[in-house]
């Protein structure tokens, strides 16, 4: 098998998911999901070309740096309208919006695939703001995303960093930290932050995943396969555990129960980046190991 860091992805104008956490495993599971699974028998082309074709979904819980209505009135375009959300805001903070018109133009380019140049905004707003700290650090997470949108796992981690020294108890920024440790190569240091997670909310399914990889990538197989055991504990319908079983079980040499996860995920998720490499991984098993 050859192991993958990148992925296409797919992506619909805008989803209701919360916050960047689903976001991660949604939109960015081929840049997130994909990396940390490191998964398929194929390498796949990386998310940039594809990025700036397709808008991107937003968080419905956004944090909210200003108050008014003309705040409100731009993020509520971010939902439907995105270039209006962006002609909006620039006006707005050619006026005098201050935070609020800044931080709603960084998320409209995210949503129209400019992802560098929101990173960039939402970094600095974030690093700025005189919005609590549990704002800041929301925009620190969206900054996060951006980064990783845009293959730049390093800045990912930076903004992830600087998120967690103004909230050090969010659980959020510390899984999306360990993601882009993970897209790193930087398996143990990402094992560090998710076991902090794990010791707070052992009940979040998608830190087993990503434990589950980072172990496997480790060739700490058996206890990787623990390890998604429990994130499908918790979750049985998880395309992206099931996603990652697959692969441990043909480590293991379980070509049927591999091929039963990989159906699994497309029956489960079928426009999903999981289905995606599922599909990939059962063609390439199908065309023998001479192909792999």
């Amino acid at each position: 098998m050859v192991p993958i860091w990148r992925g296409k992805r797919r992506s619909a104008r805008v989803r209701g998911v919360r916050r960047i956490r689903t976001v991660l495993l949604g939109a960015l599971a081929a840049v997130l999901l994909v990396a940390l699974a490191g998964t398929a028998l194929v390498l796949l082309p990386g998310p940039e070309a594809e990025a700036a074709a397709e808008p991107l979904p937003l968080p419905p819980d956004l944090p909210r740096l200003a108050a008014g209505p003309q705040y409100d009135e731009c993020l509520g375009l971010l939902r439907n309208d995105a270039d209006g959300a962006l002609a909006f805001a620039e006006t707005w903070d050619a006026a005098g919006g201050g935070e609020g018109a800044k931080h709603c133009a960084a998320l409209a380019l995210l949503a129209l695939g400019e992802a560098e140049k929101a990173g960039e905004r939402l970094e600095t707003l974030g690093r700025l703001s005189r919005a609590p700290s549990i704002a800041r650090a929301a925009v620190y997470a969206q900054a996060v995303q951006a980064w990783m949108l845009a293959n730049q796992s390093g800045r990912a981690f930076a903004a992830a960093t600087m998120g967690l020294t103004i909230a050090p108890g969010d659980l959020d920024l510390m899984l999306d930290r360990a993601v882009a440790l993970g897209t790193l190569g930087r398996y143990q240091d990402a094992l560090e932050d998710l076991d902090r997670v794990l010791a707070t909310a052992p009940d979040r399914a998608e830190a087993w995943v990503f434990r589950a990889a980072a172990l496997r990538r480790l060739d700490r197989v058996p206890l990787a396969a623990e390890a998604v055991d429990r994130a499908l504990a918790l979750a049985p319908e998880n395309a992206e555990a099931l996603l990652e079983r697959g692969i441990i079980r043909q480590l293991r040499g379980d070509t049927r129960g591999a091929r039963a996860d990989w159906e699994r995920t497309i029956a489960i998720a079928p426009d999903s980046a999981a289905a995606d490499l599922a599909q990939q991984n059962l063609a390439l098993n199908e065309a023998g190991p001479q192909r792999r």
